[in-house]
């Protein structure tokens, strides 16, 4: 299996624990992601000392406030770092109020250049208020101009009304443990529809505990929870789910 968005450097216990627990789970690859100059080179930090973690860097949405010509040499430069196999997490969030819009617009659309120009994925956070859509169609509407062939993996993929536009797009849609909340049938729904070749699981560690592990904080080792949770809505064994998975994964990150 593996864990296609966590975030190592904020979970609970240390990495060394959380790696070996992930890898004792049968998870054999995980990705860290990034959110900006703090965590970004412990992102990167933690991939060089752990065989089974590669890493994402990135300016988060709800950090996008002063991001700048330094913020841009800073990911372009780890950007090349050998173990690191994607961009972002980045994208827009009307959620929160962190950071405006305009300079999230201006983070994400840096952060695709970037990705380009390493010729590597692009990691996409999508929030929107509750009951609009306007974040996630301004992302799709912004990718559509400016992405290119950029890989785009909608990580924690929160818009089933969009995963057939995401099909015919050819992006990865990755889960999270919200999809196996008994309230997300849209989600699950989303889940059964996605190509065979463009699905992925993830974390999202420390947040999103899987069903099974609710009320506690996720790490690497629960995706397994969850990879069961989507194989049962797409009717398929675990097995055959965790094969497509890595499969998937191994092709887009390069691990």
């Amino acid at each position: 299996m593996i864990d296609s968005h966590t975030h190592l450097m904020l979970c609970d216990g240390s990495e060394e624990e959380l790696v070996a627990a992930a890898l004792g789970a049968g998870v054999k690859r995980m990705l860290t992601i990034g959110m900006g100059t703090d965590s970004n080179p412990v992102a990167v930090a933690s991939a060089e000392r752990h065989e089974a973690v590669f890493a994402s860097v990135g300016r988060h949405p709800n950090d996008a406030t002063g991001f700048d010509a330094a913020a841009i040499e800073e990911i372009t430069t780890l950007g090349g770092h050998e173990k690191v196999r994607a961009i972002g997490e980045t994208g827009l969030d009307f959620y929160r109020d962190t950071a405006s819009p305009e300079d999230q617009r201006r983070a994400f659309a840096a952060q695709i250049e970037i990705a380009r120009a390493l010729e590597l994925p692009i990691v996409i956070h999508a929030r929107d208020p509750e009951g609009e859509t306007s974040a996630s169609d301004e992302i799709f509407a912004t990718l559509d101009a400016k992405a290119g062939e950029v890989p785009v993996i909608l990580h924690c993929f929160s818009a089933p009304h969009r995963v057939g536009d995401a099909a015919e797009r050819g992006w990865y849609c990755s889960f999270a443990g919200n999809a196996t909340y008994p309230s997300a049938k849209e989600l699950r729904f989303a889940a059964a529809k996605v190509p065979e070749d463009r699905i992925l699981v993830e974390t999202d560690a420390p947040y999103l505990a899987p069903q099974p592990k609710r009320g506690k904080r996720n790490q690497p080792a629960y995706v397994v929870e969850t990879a069961r949770g989507i194989a049962e809505v797409r009717g398929v064994s675990y097995e055959e789910l965790e094969r497509t998975v890595e499969a998937n994964a191994r092709a887009l990150f390069g691990w």
